[in-house]
């Protein structure tokens, strides 16, 4: 569920009409619905209120620092995977005690800044990285905590990108590899290895995959236990899916009722770190049409927004719903199919193909649905195009929470050395 929604003929974002926003700010421009973002929070909250997780919120999902002031105001802390994203957590005041910090490859700074601000532990991802950790928590004398992420080899069911629990994938460490790593734990005089982490993709749909991995993770856990290696956290990482198009995923409610049982049974302390499913639908991209072109295979619908605004399309061919943001007609009217693509050099560059739409016309605006998550925080200035204003609504009120680009910005950190300019 979220908060666009028609009154009358025009599309809403909670108590605002978005025409007047794209008026106003001008598009492409993101908006985000407070409400929207919160309510999916919660949700989540009181799914697992049983047993009192820390929801780790996914910063990639979206890094504005509103947004996660936001969650951090409401309770949540926060997963991350650079130094940058630490840096984001830090400026908005979450608490290092609730940070996670996951990534296959922290480069030795981003080691050094985490263990210096104490966050709460590691997801470590190889024995090499258990290592560099060790020896850099000595240099500091230090002790650092760490989760070892385990790969559980796992079909998640959801596109190959996305994917993070095949043990085809880049990510974790097997069982047997784990198992052995834990039982020479004293080896790592400066390491406190307190939790073990799975991760196995993200748009999952369904519990299954999850039941399976946390299944093998508990049984894990079980026979650690024999062997006198007892941890305090099980952390089952994120990726639960939302709606962009006729997808049926499972709502917080079920997912809860499905782990429940076997989380319980570890009786670990439990993290979770969803992003697109708190983030996801509390975002659109709303567009301008620019112009309507017919050829004698296709009809385009040519936008001011493009690959480099919302990459998802292009990248794994993904469906955003498109709506217009004012309806002309409630009589069912004649639609005609339309590629919708914006303007940059390259044939990937579209939001839909082969699309069904009402009348559109050249100046109409258009909503890009569900594209809280993985939109913005994915986007470039590929052919020197501006980055989008963002805007974040919360009942009648609007706040500019990214100023859109200037082409100053573009070239900030650029220079022309002295012998290009004859000097």
């Amino acid at each position: 569920m979220h908060e666009f929604k028609y009154k009358g003929n025009y599309l809403y974002c909670e108590d605002i009409k978005i025409q007047d926003l794209a008026n106003r700010f001008g598009t492409p421009l993101y908006i985000y619905s407070y409400h929207t973002l919160i309510d999916h929070f919660v949700k989540l909250k009181v799914a697992f209120r049983k047993i009192t997780p820390l929801i780790c919120y996914s910063v990639k999902a979206n890094s504005n620092l509103s947004i996660l002031k936001a969650l951090v105001d409401k309770g949540a802390g926060l997963d991350i995977v650079s130094g940058g994203e630490l840096f984001r957590a830090m400026k908005v005041g979450c608490p290092p005690e609730k940070i996670v910090y996951a990534s296959v490859g922290k480069t030795d700074r981003e080691i050094e800044e985490a263990i210096k601000v104490r966050i709460l532990f590691f997801n470590v991802e190889s024995l090499s990285e258990l290592d560099n950790i060790n020896r850099i928590a000595g240099r500091l004398n230090k002790i650092a905590n760490v989760a070892i992420r385990i790969n559980p080899d796992i079909e998640p069911k959801t596109h190959k990108f996305i994917t993070t629990g095949k043990i085809t994938n880049k990510f974790g460490i097997d069982f047997d590899s784990a198992y052995k790593i834990l039982l020479i734990r004293n080896k790592f005089a400066n390491l406190n290895i307190c939790g073990l982490h799975i991760h196995i993709g993200s748009q999952i749909t369904e519990s299954a995959p999850y039941v399976a991995a946390i299944t093998k993770m508990a049984k894990f856990i079980a026979r650690l236990k024999i062997r006198g290696i007892d941890l305090e956290y099980l952390n089952i990482g994120g990726g639960l899916g939302i709606i962009y198009d006729k997808e049926t995923p499972q709502t917080a409610k079920k997912f809860a009722g499905s782990v429940l049982p076997i989380l319980e049974e570890t009786k670990l302390k439990i993290i979770l770190e969803p992003g697109r499913f708190i983030v996801g639908n509390a975002g659109i991209l709303v567009v301008r049409v620019l112009y309507i072109k017919s050829t004698p295979k296709k009809k385009f619908v040519i936008v001011d927004a493009g690959m480099n605004d919302l990459i998802r399309p292009a990248l794994y061919d993904a469906y955003h719903n498109i709506l217009p943001l004012q309806v002309r007609s409630r009589a069912p009217g004649v639609r005609s199919k339309y590629d919708v693509v914006g303007p940059i050099c390259e044939s990937a560059d579209f939001f839909a193909k082969e699309r069904r739409l009402p009348c559109v016309k050249e100046g109409d605006y258009l909503a890009i649905m569900g594209a809280g998550a993985y939109a913005f925080s994915m986007s470039s200035n590929y052919n020197s195009r501006r980055r989008a204003e963002e805007v974040l609504v919360i009942k009648d009120k609007v706040a500019v929470i990214r100023k859109r680009e200037t082409y100053a910005d573009l070239m900030r950190n650029e220079t022309i050395p002295s012998f290009l300019l004859g000097l």
